[in-house]
C-alpha cells in the first residue's frame, strides 16, 4: 500500500478548485507508478440539476477529468512540482469507455497507472470504479508546462 494524500496536499499540486476539483483525496500513491483518486459524489454537485432533471448522472467528461486530475497529481508529486512553476495539462484521451452510470451518493475510486514518460509526455491508464463496478475507463496523456502567470 502506498501513501495517502489529503485535500491540502492535492491543492498544493493541482490548480483546480471547487467546483471543478474532481478528487477529494488520494490513496495508494506509489511514486512514479500509480495512485487512486477518491471522490464522494454528493447530490449537491452543481452539474446534477441539468444532467439530467429527475435522473441525475455524473457527466462522462467529468469522469475523464477525475482520471486526469488523479494522473496529474501522481506526476506532479513524483516530479516535485511547485505551485506557480509547472502544471500537468491534458494532451489527449484514447479508448474512453463508459460502462455504468455514476449517481449521487456514489463513492468513486479512481485508480490511475503511469504507463511511461516519453519526451516529457506522460501516458496513463485509468478507471473510475464504484465498488466492484467499472463505470469508466480510458488511456490518456499529459505534459508538464510552465504555469500561467
Amino acid at each position: 500500500m502506498g501513501q495517502s494524500i489529503d485535500m491540502a496536499e492535492i491543492c498544493h499540486f493541482l490548480p483546480h478548485r471547487f467546483p471543478f476539483l474532481m478528487i477529494d483525496r488520494a490513496e495508494n500513491y506509489i511514486e512514479g507508478t500509480s495512485i487512486t483518486g477518491i471522490k464522494a459524489v454528493s447530490a449537491n454537485e452543481p452539474y446534477f440539476p441539468g444532467h439530467f432533471p429527475g435522473n441525475p448522472v455524473m457527466p462522462g467528461v467529468l469522469l475523464i477529468e477525475a482520471m486526469g486530475q488523479s494522473g496529474a497529481l501522481l506526476s506532479s508529486k513524483t516530479l516535485g512540482l511547485k505551485p506557480g512553476g509547472q502544471t500537468i495539462m491534458f494532451l489527449g484521451v484514447d479508448k474512453a469507455r463508459f460502462r455504468n452510470p455514476v449517481i449521487p451518493g456514489d463513492f468513486l475510486h479512481i485508480p490511475v497507472k503511469l504507463l511511461k514518460v516519453r519526451r516529457n509526455i506522460h501516458f496513463y491508464d485509468g478507471e473510475v470504479r464504484v465498488g466492484d463496478k467499472v463505470c469508466a475507463q480510458c488511456t490518456f496523456s499529459a505534459i508538464a508546462v510552465p504555469s500561467p502567470s
